[in-house]
């Protein structure tokens, strides 16, 4: 197994890591409420900014791994 294998690897289980902080930040800023038959959006929309970009980090870290490990097959 080579370096560039390896750091492949890494990126990719970093992306996941990454994906899934995303994921929850876009959950946890989007909150709807049913008060009396009235729906009330409570939404913060700089955490859900925020989640997306990491889940486009994450994206680019794993395709960066895939990048890096098939790059060391060759």
């Amino acid at each position: 197994m080579n370096a560039s294998k390896i750091i492949g690897i890494i990126l990719i289980v970093i992306s996941l890591g990454v994906g899934y902080i995303g994921v929850n930040k876009i959950a946890d800023s989007t909150k709807e409420i049913n008060f009396l038959g009235i729906k009330i959006d409570a939404s913060n929309e700089s955490g859900k900014q925020q989640g997306f970009i990491y889940l486009g980090l994450a994206i680019v870290l794993f395709a960066g791994g895939l990048y890096a490990a098939k790059k060391s097959n060759n």
